[in-house]
């Protein structure tokens, strides 16, 4: 019966496509400026689709926006065979879906030099140049002598290596990178960096970087050498940088690829802004405490809208109240300075999840900036947080904020609380009976019968209401 079970299950989930909702929440417009959301697919508002959907996996850890299209890199998904039909690794898979409505789009298996591209944790970073190529690396041990770095062919699939981020005589584990510029070397320079790290504190002080003229030849990125070791943090008794650390270089100027200026944060700190000699520009001492972000999650990214500096970051990962995995979006001070950030709004309001994601801790955010027909800058902002979810925002004064709808009676059969009975409500009920969800992850009542248990008499129940028996 189990075996069958899981065979049903499998197969329903597999007819279940991204089933994006608005998030309902309210957001009041700050200084002119307002802010919608678009969709969201995450653990909170669409628990039953997105937790069936393969990008709900520890090895999905990274993702970006390019020209349209999201891409979430999943590490060792699909088994890979040999010409007699033998499994002989798991090959890493990038899911893709439109920014429109969160449709999903054809997945990319990846391949290098015409084989599966297996390696370990293989596509732990995921991200785009300034020129809309995408990119990816794995994470490297200490045993690794440095960290490939492959461009992807976003119609095949195929990996092409742009070069080896070289550790030289610093071999720490890295995990994820941050690339400005053009990969190409066709139509700008190009800087790729990362920062070691640790599964423990204090961490370790090292920064990798290796750079290109537009033309030229990759070289070591800091005066000719490879790595530079950090001797100030912030605060002072930090002395490393330890588990899962991120770096965000910023372009100060349209067209400045040279990333001189770039963030780190790290799992017990706040972003912190340094230049490339090593020396911090800017922390979080002098901001409000109500805006220091809680310890543990990484990530942050800069955006310029009707002449104002942006700063998003995250201010929590899982925290157990139903309050999780959420970004503020704030208003940087003079001078484009942390100190008299001002807060715009939290997004989501309420949240994308509080699952233990098993100590990923990255936070990723990608920025698009359009015209809307009115000639107004609109930006485009993504949020994923991995094993968790992901949303769209626009933002901009001729954005029209959304209106939350009022809570509507609940319709029986709708065990996911959308106001509809389908496909999704089944796999709900079967995540219930495997125990891969308890029933108070869904809104609505698992039990349509209403006879004490959640069983295959619940999902019977729901396929006559879908065929109006």
């Amino acid at each position: 019966m189990k075996k069958s079970l899981l065979l049903v299950a499998m197969t329903l989930m597999a007819w279940c496509g991204a089933q994006a909702v608005i998030d309902n929440q309210l957001y009041e417009p700050v200084n002119g400026i307002n802010i919608a959301n678009l969709w969201i697919y995450d653990r909170v508002h669409t628990p039953a689709a997105y937790t069936a959907d393969a990008i709900c996996s520890q090895r999905a850890r990274t993702a970006t926006m390019i020209d349209g299209v999201i891409y979430v890199g999943r590490s060792e998904e699909k088994a890979a065979v040999n010409a007699s039909g033998d499994t002989i690794g798991t090959q890493s898979v990038i899911h893709r879906f439109t920014v429109e409505d969160c449709s999903p789009l054809p997945d990319l298996d990846l391949t290098l030099d015409g084989h599966p591209y297996m390696n370990f944790l293989g596509v732990a970073s995921v991200g785009r140049d300034n020129f809309g190529h995408l990119w990816v690396a794995p994470m490297t041990s200490t045993a690794a002598d440095s960290v490939p770095v492959y461009m992807v062919n976003i119609e095949t699939g195929a990996l092409t290596l742009v070069t080896n981020l070289e550790k030289a005589s610093i071999k720490q584990r890295t995990d994820y990178l941050d690339v400005m510029g053009d990969l190409t070397l066709e139509e700008a320079e190009c800087n790729i960096m990362t920062v070691a790290g640790s599964t423990a504190d204090p961490g370790f002080p090292t920064v990798y970087r290796m750079h290109a003229d537009q033309g030229g030849d990759w070289e070591g990125g800091f005066d000719g050498d490879y790595y530079l070791d950090i001797i100030d943090f912030y605060p002072e008794t930090k002395t490393g940088f330890s588990l899962a650390p991120v770096i965000k270089m910023v372009q100060q100027s349209e067209d400045d690829y040279s990333g001189e200026l770039f963030y780190i944060d790290c799992f017990d700190g706040s972003p912190v802004l340094y230049d490339i000699s090593g020396s911090i520009i800017d922390t979080f001492e002098k901001v409000n405490p109500a805006l220091v972000p809680k310890p543990a999650p990484n990530g942050c990214a800069e955006f310029k809208l009707d002449g104002r500096d942006f700063f998003v970051y995250v201010k929590s990962d899982m925290n157990g109240s139903g309050h999780g995995c959420q970004a503020y979006i704030c208003e940087m001070g003079e001078g484009q300075t942390f100190e008299g950030m001002q807060l715009y709004w939290q997004i989501p309001a309420d949240s994308l999840g509080d699952v233990n994601d098993s100590g990923l801790r990255v936070h990723c955010f990608a920025i698009d900036k359009d015209l809307d027909e009115n000639g107004d800058e609109v930006v485009t902002l993504f949020t994923f947080k991995a094993y968790n979810g992901m949303a769209i925002y626009k933002i901009g004064k001729g954005v029209t904020p959304n209106i939350p709808e009022p809570p509507t009676p609940g319709v029986t059969g709708d065990v996911t609380g959308d106001d509809q009975v389908d496909i999704a409500d089944i796999n709900a009920i079967i995540n219930i009976m495997l125990q891969k969800n308890p029933a108070s992850d869904y809104p609505g009542n698992a039990d349509v019968n209403d006879d004490g248990s959640v069983d295959i008499a619940d999902v019977n129940a729901v396929i006559n209401i879908m065929l109006g028996k």
